[in-house]
């Protein structure tokens, strides 16, 4: 199971409380306070790990807590300082804390995009001072002590977001997870029916000697899916991070729909009839290509063809087609 968002509440360990003693040892008189102070509570913490590529288990164990500090004892000895907690999450998580303002109720403490990048979460309080620390030439035996300090407590977002360099979006059965498979040591679910790929994939591409990169393949869209049609668009998201995106079209398309009325019904999110010039006033000018595997399946003529009539005024384009 694939979760790429949760919520959790996260718990800093409080401080331990000073403490009130005095020395009572033979032969020495007026031994004075020996309170020692409290431990440190123990701080959370999440750490970008790669051994992991889901927020699942945050969503079955959504609360944390860290270990408290230790009380402090006498003969001036400190508490026990509370043992750190660590969340391990999956490189790209991007760490929200959960605010009361209504102009912001998200507010970002990191992006853990590196193997290994730890960021701190919640702090521990800090323990509380024993009454050695009060005596004076005035007071040489104070029955002041400190409680220690309560951790902080927070409500954190988790927000996956993956490392790709390459993300392949398109209509639902239009060969994304066909493409990754055959390019990838990925295998992904492949059938006839739309929506077959449920949740995002990865595949990793080899090239000459040790160069790579990777491709993401995301549920298919469809027209509205920004207002929930189909499976939504919040998976978008891990293709922010990509530097090239592909975008896969169906020449085989069912009656009404052509390949260029699906590339604009996701590059532009709305029909082709309502594509505006863009702010500088020039026309909007877009790139289409087609790649088959039998050149017998395709008929560039045909295309050019479908372009002229379907393509919405004040638009100009480009069309390559790759035969192989």
């Amino acid at each position: 199971m694939f979760v790429d968002e949760v919520d959790i509440h996260v718990e800093a360990g409080s401080g331990g409380r000073g403490c009130l003693a005095f020395r009572r040892e033979k032969r020495v008189p007026r031994g004075g306070p020996s309170g020692g102070d409290g431990g440190h509570g123990g701080s959370v913490f999440a750490v970008a790990s790669p051994h992991i590529n889901t927020l699942i288990n945050y969503r079955f164990h959504p609360e944390f807590t860290a270990e408290r500090g230790g009380h402090g004892e006498g003969s001036n000895r400190t508490g026990p300082t509370g043992r750190d907690l660590d969340l391990a999450v999956p490189i790209g998580t991007l760490v929200y804390e959960k605010t009361v303002e209504s102009e912001q109720p998200l507010r970002l403490i990191a992006d853990l995009a590196e193997e290994g990048q730890r960021v701190l979460v919640a702090r521990g309080g800090r323990g509380g001072f024993g009454n050695a620390r009060f005596a004076t030439s005035t007071n040489r035996a104070p029955r002041k002590v400190q409680p220690g300090e309560a951790g902080e407590v927070k409500d954190i977002r988790l927000e996956l977001k993956l490392l790709a360099d390459v993300g392949l979006v398109g209509f639902p059965n239009a060969g994304k997870s066909t493409l990754i498979a055959h390019i990838s040591a990925a295998r992904p679910k492949i059938a006839d029916y739309p929506f077959t790929t449920l949740t995002p994939n990865l595949g990793v591409v080899r090239l000459d000697g040790d160069r790579s990169f990777v491709v993401a393949d995301v549920p298919g869209l469809i027209k509205g899916a920004a207002h929930g049609a189909g499976l939504g668009h919040k998976f978008l998201r891990h293709l922010e991070r990509t530097r090239v995106l592909i975008h896969l079209l169906e020449v085989s398309v069912e009656p009404g729909r052509t390949p260029l009325r699906d590339y604009l019904a996701i590059y532009m999110g709305a029909q082709p009839d309502v594509v505006e010039d863009d702010a500088s006033g020039n026309p909007f000018h877009f790139s289409v290509v087609f790649h088959v595997s039998d050149p017998a399946a395709l008929d560039p003529e045909r295309i050019k063809r479908i372009i002229e009539e379907e393509k919405p005024a004040h638009t100009t384009y480009t069309l390559r087609v790759d035969k192989g």
